[in-house]
């Protein structure tokens, strides 16, 4: 997948949030390796570590955890244009709790945990962009608990249309369902009812 395309979408990406010299980005790229996932295969699994943030170039990935009784618990989707990660077990190398796997055929561009320190030292703009997305992933979470604390379902669906447009019409309505909480049979109520 050495498409310039990848490369220009994340470039695209990072100027709408930090100013990047073309310098910065031609040495960044470097530590980038594009992968390529077919529909339902793992990024990560649990029980690995997590070594890698990813860049969604095109597809959508979700990340899931189980529970005791194997029932899966969506927490994020990740379509073109996001990044996705386990970020507790890409930050104490502790064993992943989640799992991350492509609902589409996928294209992501990787990077290395092992690699960011050396780009924060070279290029403290990167240090600058990886602040703001971690502050953004905090707000988000901080979000996502208080609505499930405190919304009800409609809320919460209507809030994830807002928060993913198009990925409802993307992806099978049973991880949607595993997102916000709910029974597939009560987001097929929820959907009739809008």
């Amino acid at each position: 997948m050495e498409s310039p395309a990848a490369y220009q979408l994340l470039r695209t990406h990072l100027q709408a949030r930090v100013s990047l010299a073309d310098n910065d980005f031609s040495v960044f790229q470097q530590y980038l390796r594009p992968l390529t996932l077919g529909k339902r295969q793992h990024l990560l699994q649990a029980g690995e570590p997590c070594t890698h943030l990813a860049f969604v170039v095109q597809g959508c990935l979700r990340s899931y955890s189980l529970n005791a009784q194997g029932q899966e618990h969506t927490l994020q989707f990740a379509p073109e244009d996001w990044w996705v990660s386990d970020m507790y077990s890409l930050l104490t190398q502790q064993p992943s709790t989640m799992n991350i796997d492509a609902l589409e055929d996928s294209q992501v561009l990787l990077l290395a945990q092992a690699d960011m320190e050396t780009i924060y030292a070279r290029f403290p703009i990167f240090e600058r962009y990886f602040r703001l997305l971690m502050q953004s992933r905090f707000v988000a979470l901080q979000e996502r608990v208080n609505a499930s604390l405190s919304q009800t379902a409609s809320e919460k669906y209507q809030h994830f249309l807002r928060k993913y447009p198009g990925i409802a019409q993307r992806v099978p309505q049973h991880f949607i369902a595993s997102y916000l909480g709910v029974t597939p049979e009560s987001l097929s109520r929820l959907r009739r009812q809008l």
